[in-house]
């Protein structure tokens, strides 16, 4: 009999033999033929002893950047940071930055192993800062020569928002509260603990976050503890969902539930519609199951474990609830399989056309296709407070010729009519204008 260690062991050695690829199951298809859009032709399930994995070399910039569409201008306005996920514009124009990396969920099996050894020689080696830092251009001129830490001692602070004079940080184990005044370069006082988020295991650990208009009520994205359930669903329990917490006194709710892992969340401002990207499920092909953009209904289950994409039954989760299946919401707005969203935010008409009206979208990247797909970032045009055509891209280049030098994650729109990009691979934050 083969001893776990023998079989682990065994299947790192593959590893070392195969380099960053395992084509264990069926060959992905090229990145053009996948489903996305409002009504997306899924194709069928496919299942193999791995999933295909693969993460292109990460590399440094050197003296190369990210591409932009002509008219545009992109440039690094803070480099060096510790593991950069999400920004925000404070009124003032000074930025705020969450550095962290949390989780360290126990591995269940050997293909999660495997996963974990190449996922992992696609990401920073840099240890997370769990701090947030400030960026300050005093004169205007695009530089932003001021930098300091705001705030320290956080634990993998994620959401981030700001509610009049309350900043809210999303850590992955608490929803906290800093008094935030105009101008100032550190918090005077301690994060103040707002409500307690769930963080046993912490499989999927980043909190997103967002504030309604008047402040009342906060959102906060929560992702599943598994793949589709494989450690049990008592670990389950507030997972996969969007609680609303009470801003004054912390009370929580489940607002929707059944979202595999929703990572970031924003508002609408036509509509003042919540809506969030969301990562899908693995191990069922390169071109299942779509990542996605939703809005977010108060009351919505949207499949997960059971189905996805509406009433697609999972057939690997056993056992069965039909009735949670027909409840299935279908999302609005297919992503690639795989592309790893992880950050949103709208539009208010600062941008030229065609960037007029929707939503940017920062796109991680894969690490379980063949051919990578994702480390983009993508837009989405709305109207009516709907998607209204297809995604097209906005910033790209993070991936070329096998080797990886950078990985977006949250995307802040600045009222200025700039897009902030923070990217956790080079540890980099960029802002993109229109061209002078």
């Amino acid at each position: 009999m083969t001893t776990p260690g023998l079989y682990i062991a065994g299947a790192v050695a593959a590893i070392a033999m195969l380099g960053t690829t395992l084509s264990f199951a069926a060959a992905a298809a090229g990145p053009g033929s996948a489903p996305h859009g409002a009504n997306p032709d899924l194709p069928p399930p496919q299942r193999g002893l791995l999933p295909s994995m693969r993460i292109a070399e990460p590399t440094s910039w050197g003296d190369r950047s990210p591409s932009v569409p002509q008219g545009w201008a992109i440039k690094a306005i803070a480099t060096d940071l510790k593991v950069p996920r999400q920004t925000l514009v404070l009124p003032n124009g000074d930025i705020l930055v969450a550095e962290g990396k949390g989780g360290g969920a126990p591995v269940l099996r050997t293909k999660d192993y495997v996963a974990g050894i190449i996922k992992s020689k696609g990401t920073t080696p840099v240890k997370g800062g769990n701090r947030l830092t400030l960026l300050r251009d005093a004169d205007g001129d695009g530089n932003y020569e001021g930098r300091w830490v705001y705030a320290e001692n956080l634990n993998a602070p994620y959401g981030l928002a700001l509610v009049g004079t309350r900043l809210y940080v999303a850590n992955q184990d608490a929803l906290v509260r800093l008094e935030y005044v105009v101008g100032q370069t550190q918090a005077t006082a301690a994060p103040v603990t707002v409500a307690k988020l769930p963080s046993a295991i912490n499989h999927h650990w980043t909190k997103s976050l967002a504030a309604d208009a008047d402040g009342r009520f906060l959102y906060v994205g929560i992702g599943s503890n598994s793949n589709i359930g494989e450690r049990g669903m008592a670990v389950e329990e507030n997972r996969a969902v969007v609680w609303q917490v009470d801003a004054s006194s912390g009370a929580t709710r489940v607002f929707a539930t059944g979202l595999r892992n929703p990572t970031a969340l924003a508002f609408e401002p036509a509509s003042r519609q919540l809506w969030a990207v969301v990562n899908e499920r693995d191990e069922l092909g390169p071109d299942l199951v779509p990542d996605y953009l939703t809005s977010v209904r108060e009351g919505a289950f949207y499949g997960w474990p059971y189905a996805y994409w509406g009433p697609n039954v999972d057939r690997r989760v056993q056992p069965q609830n039909d009735k949670q299946v027909q409840a299935a919401v279908r999302p609005d707005f297919a992503l690639q399989s795989h592309s790893a969203p992880l950050g949103l935010s709208f539009v208010r008409a600062e941008f030229a056309a065609p960037f007029t009206a929707g939503a940017f979208i920062g796109l991680h990247g894969s690490w379980n296709r063949d051919e990578p797909v994702g480390y983009k970032v993508i837009f989405v045009p709305f109207a009516n407070g709907r998607p209204s055509g297809p995604a097209v891209d906005f910033v790209t280049g993070f991936q070329v010729d096998g080797k990886t030098m950078g990985r977006p994650v949250g995307v802040t729109v600045d009222p200025k009519g700039a897009l902030i990009v923070a990217d956790d691979l080079s540890n980099t934050v960029w802002r993109v204008t229109p061209a002078r």
